[in-house]
């Protein structure tokens, strides 16, 4: 073997390095605090340590009306001021009710400058000014924190919606208003805040019941394992029982269509054709027709007919499929460490992502605050433009602006680095794919050499090398790094494309642009159908590298002309194979699962003591069925990979041998038998 594709591989090692530096980059410029904490109109985070607002940690809008939802409060700057508070109004009142009374009920005051801004504590201030001068909100509303900021306390009363029991507020400027004025600031909190409390009795489930459901997982993998080897002896019987099944439900269905048929002569208007009757929306009306049990039964009996031909004609290739399904299970059993490789690839997958997040965080957060002009004035021509908080004061903007503030609008910077934050981004998610494919790709590979080895010894189990698993994982990063990286980025680039056919997608669903949608709607199921293309060529690809340690395309090109002169067989292989997997996993889900589900529901006397008291049983009812068929489809992948190994093998052995002692088969003894070869050579001692 020599070094593959080694143009890819020096590139890809260049893109890992300067990944690993865009993501040091980032992290000295990125502050992920912007992201944990609330930031207030001066650009302080609210609740930080050793700040002002340490005891502040809720964010608290002067004007809620002015957001227009709360994915604005959240991801934008609603556009009026926002201060840290300890805590959110728990009552109505009006500044101009307030500074009324402030002599006689200073206590109303003190509650109310909370809300002001720091240091501001002179009620004699007219309210036109104050107002102008945004030192304090014209308003407060009962309001409870949600996502560290203050939103209005909806409740529902008689199907009226309210605000602490009241459907109208004062909003401080000499209005009575509607609390369904402030639905638009506030849309859908309450489902949201009800989904917090249904999270949370969902995590006090997990929390009780983390080890039953441990231990049904241990029992789904105990189940793969015993399906994987079972399927030694039992493919055949599985497959014929399906398709014997097939051909009676099809039988008695023909049975049926005939007995309808035949019942309904005589009766009136059962003779009447469906171009008669015309449209129907009660699809019964059919069903009176004889004209229509005949078209039924005459579709199941080319149904019918075309199964039963492609049993005779394909019974060989059904044979051989059932026969690899055979070796399948026997090669995993030589080399049961193949079966726990998935959890490498698991963790190596598990490191892109969490990679890819933290930098994509960092990038985010990244820059510094920045600060713009906002004029309760629309004609103001410095509104939106940048400013300076310290000197905004000694400006002109406040004199030819009046009520203009230099608050804090976002993050970002003038910088080279914070101009091309965006293509950082991007190419984050590009090696972020790359190498999310690459792991695929290495995984493949490593398991496609083990595989290969045992089918090309020629005495198994004897001929097979000592640890295939580590020796094929070896000699995919020692020599054919760079032709994975090269299918994993061909791979990456369709899918990326993808991604951004589908952003534009989401970006144009309310255009009434009916090309644009077909256009779109076309690229995506074009590209989606390439992808799928290459997945399948880089599978095989990559098993081809295995065996022969030959480059990417020659591989590819090698693997994909040798399937398709065997195109019937990898039809008949790919459908039976899939079958059988898909069975063992429904088997292994649903049996965990049923068992899960009488164990949860305390309905096995013997352990009716043990299960613990949950509040929704379901919670780890469906985590152990899908976990469970995640477990399967893992040892189930391994599985497949075998068996797409073991038929690439059997092919190139037929092409290349003759069963002569010059060229003796490699195939094991009932694959020879199904072919009808001459007998096999003696075995070499």
């Amino acid at each position: 073997r020599r070094c593959t594709d080694i143009i890819c591989c020096v590139i890809f090692i260049v893109v890992i390095l300067g990944y690993i530096a865009l993501g040091v980059v980032a992290w000295v410029h990125g502050d992920p605090r912007k992201v944990i904490y609330p930031t207030d109109s001066y650009g302080q985070f609210c609740g930080q340590r050793d700040t002002l607002n340490e005891n502040k940690t809720i964010l608290f809008y002067f004007n809620i009306l002015k957001c227009a939802s709360p994915v604005v409060l959240i991801n934008l700057q609603c556009p009026t001021t926002q201060l840290c508070v300890s805590k959110c109004p728990d009552r109505f009142a009006t500044y101009i009710d307030v500074q009324a009374s402030y002599r006689y009920r200073p206590d109303q005051w003190n509650y109310f400058r909370q809300f002001c801004k720091p240091g501001f504590n002179n009620p004699r201030k007219s309210v036109a000014q104050v107002l102008r001068d945004e030192d304090c909100p014209s308003m407060i509303i009962p309001s409870r924190p949600f996502l560290k900021r203050c939103f209005p306390d909806f409740s529902t009363k008689n199907g009226v919606l309210t605000v602490a029991n009241q459907t109208t507020f004062k909003d401080g400027r000499g209005k009575t208003r509607n609390v369904t004025d402030l639905r638009e600031a506030a849309n859908g909190i309450n489902n949201v805040l009800d989904a917090r409390s249904v999270g949370i009795k969902i995590f006090e489930d997990y929390a009780i019941s983390w080890y039953w459901i441990l231990i049904g997982l241990f029992i789904a993998m105990m189940l793969s394992l015993l399906f994987l080897v079972l399927l030694r002896f039992t493919a055949g019987v599985l497959f014929w029982i399906f398709i014997f099944g097939v051909i009676g439900i099809i039988g008695y269905g023909i049975w049926h269509c005939y007995w309808e048929y035949d019942h309904l002569k005589g009766i009136p208007g059962s003779d009447l054709t469906v171009y008669d009757i015309g449209f129907q929306t009660d699809f019964k009306v059919y069903l009176q027709l004889r004209q229509t049990w005949l078209a039924f039964m005459i579709i199941l009996c080319g149904v019918e007919v075309i199964i039963i031909l492609m049993l005779i004609f394909l019974r060989n290739r059904i044979r051989i499929a059932i026969a690899l399904l055979k070796e399948g299970s026997r090669a995993i059993g030589y080399i049961m460490s193949t079966l726990f490789y998935p959890i490498i690839t698991f963790l190596l997958i598990a490191i892109c992502i969490s990679y890819w997040a933290v930098t994509a965080v960092f990038l985010a957060t990244s820059g510094e605050p920045v600060y713009k002009v906002m004029a309760n004035q629309t004609l103001c021509k410095y509104a939106n433009l940048t400013c300076d908080p310290e000197t905004f004061n000694t400006t002109n903007v406040t004199k030819l602006c009046p009520g203009a503030q230099c608050t804090f609008a976002f993050y970002g910077g003038e910088s080279l680095y914070h101009k091309y934050i965006f293509i950082f981004q991007f190419a984050n998610a590009f090696v972020f794919l790359w190498l999310v494919n690459f792991a695929i790709a290495l995984g493949q590979c490593t398991l496609a050499g083990a595989f290969a080895s045992y089918y090309w010894a020629y005495r198994k189990p004897a001929d097979i090398p000592l640890w295939p698993l580590f020796s094929s994982f070896g000699r995919a990063i020692r020599y054919h790094t760079g032709s994975l990286a090269f299918g994993a980025l061909i791979l990456a680039i369709v899918q990326l494309i993808r991604v951004i056919l589908e952003y534009l997608d989401h970006k144009l669903k309310g255009t009434q642009n009916s090309f644009t949608r077909f256009l779109l709607c076309c690229l995506k199921c074009c590209f989606w159908c390439l992808e799928k293309f290459l997945k399948f060529i880089n599978r095989n690809a990559y098993i081809m590298i295995a065996i022969y340690g030959k480059n990417f395309c020659t591989s590819a090109k090698e693997a994909f002309f040798l399937l398709m002169r065997n195109v019937v067989r990898v039809a008949v292989l790919d459908k039976v194979t899939d079958f059988l997997l898909f069975l063992g996993k429904i088997l292994v889900a649903g049996g965990v699962g049923v068992l899960a589900f009488f164990f949860f529901t305390q309905r096995i006397p013997v352990f009716a003591q043990e299960v613990p008291m949950l509040n929704y049983y379901w919670v780890p009812l469906l985590t152990v069925i899908i976990g469970s068929y995640l477990v399967a489809h893992g040892f189930f992948s391994v599985y497949a990979m075998c068996v797409d190994t073991l038929f690439l093998c059997f092919c190139e052995d037929l092409e290349r041998n003759d069963g002569s002692t010059a060229k003796p088969y490699f195939m094991s003894a009932s694959l020879h038998r199904i072919l009808g070869k001459k007998k096999l050579s003696p075995k070499k001692a």
